[in-house]
């Protein structure tokens, strides 16, 4: 008898576990269980436990996306065919709106945590689809006034909020013309983790506000002022870390800047040969970094001969760590392993 409860009992965590486990299908043609992402989000209920996945098949979305719920995976039929795609500038929304919260200025918007962003490609074509500068009325209290937005301005593709924290984006392609491409921004408890994806974008493509680890990625820069950035200011030990990571882009691309407290670690990292010959440096723009230049380098190489400041220099940082040490999770500190299954 207690053999027989134990296996119901079995059965029964098997399908509930199944059913919590339930993938829904997005399909423009009608044969998943809705045509768009948004109207599936929608029926997600507001908290869960466990991940939700919704599985989008291949097709170009032309949609603006929010995820406002936790543990939910957006996972692409196929990375390059599976787009979602919006041209947005960021000044012209918020022109729009006539505020300046940035909910609605990506194309993919997270204000939940527990996130994963899988097989997809992602565009902010607003930098693609305008080639020169484009003039724009503004009415504000009764007067009208006009605006230039340039091509290369800030036009999010991917942006995280306040509050939302472990975020994995994995196999995906998040493209964009303009500064600020990939936008995770958390600089109180954000954890953000990418692993195999192109990054293209202007100044400051790549900006993570927080804890954040890049493996395995390549970003595509068209910058002359800086392609990655980061912001550590909320807790000394936050840090940026890129590992087996490679870099090309325009001629004369400089690598990356900030404004405040950052930590940059380029771990087996390459760099074409176009790129500029200037070290990641702080900008002038910014308010002062009380803890210092704080950037490091490990078997990073250049294409057309190694600069002066690529130099291994682990050991002049915290705790002296090896190159082996420097993992996702020692990267977050411990508090989070996104390598877990």
């Amino acid at each position: 008898m207690k053999k027989l409860v134990a296996i119901v009992l079995t059965l029964f965590v098997v399908a509930l576990q199944c059913a919590t486990a339930q993938t829904i299908v997005v399909d423009q043609s009608g044969k998943g269980n809705f045509k768009t992402i948004t109207e599936a989000l929608k029926s997600l209920p507001d908290s869960s436990k466990t991940d939700r996945t919704i599985l989008i098949k291949k097709g170009v979305y032309h949609e603006k996306v929010f995820v406002t719920q936790s543990h939910v995976i957006l996972k692409g039929e196929d990375a390059k065919n599976t787009v979602i795609t919006q041209a947005i500038a960021r000044d012209i929304f918020h022109w729009e709106t006539g505020n300046n919260d940035d909910w609605g200025v990506a194309t993919i918007n997270l204000r939940g945590s527990d996130i994963t962003l899988r097989n997809l490609t992602i565009i902010n074509s607003y930098g693609f689809d305008h080639k020169t500068d484009t003039t724009f009325n503004c009415t504000t209290n009764g007067q009208t006034s006009q605006h230039v937005v340039h091509p290369i301005g800030h036009q999010m593709t991917l942006r995280s909020f306040d509050g939302a924290t472990r975020l994995k984006v994995i196999d995906c392609q998040i493209l964009g013309r303009g500064n600020d491409t990939v936008s995770p921004w958390n600089g109180d408890n954000g954890m953000f983790y990418f692993k195999n994806c192109v990054m293209e974008g202007a100044v400051d493509m790549y900006c993570p506000k927080g804890w954040a680890y890049a493996e395995g990625c390549k970003f595509v820069c068209h910058s002359m002022n800086a392609g990655i950035w980061h912001n550590g200011a909320g807790n000394q030990s936050q840090k940026s870390v890129l590992v087996n990571c490679t870099f090309v882009g325009d001629d004369g691309f400089k690598l990356g800047r900030y404004h405040v407290d950052s930590q940059f670690y380029l771990i087996n990292c390459n760099f074409a040969k176009n790129m500029a010959d200037a070290a990641i440096y702080k900008a002038p723009s910014g308010p002062g970094a009380k803890y210092g230049q704080r950037t490091y380098y490990y078997n990073c190489h250049h294409d057309g001969g190694d600069f002066a400041w690529l130099k291994n220099n682990l050991n002049e940082a915290s705790g002296a760590p090896q190159a082996k040490q420097i993992t996702a999770e020692w990267a977050m500190d411990g508090k989070w392993n996104p390598s877990a299954k």
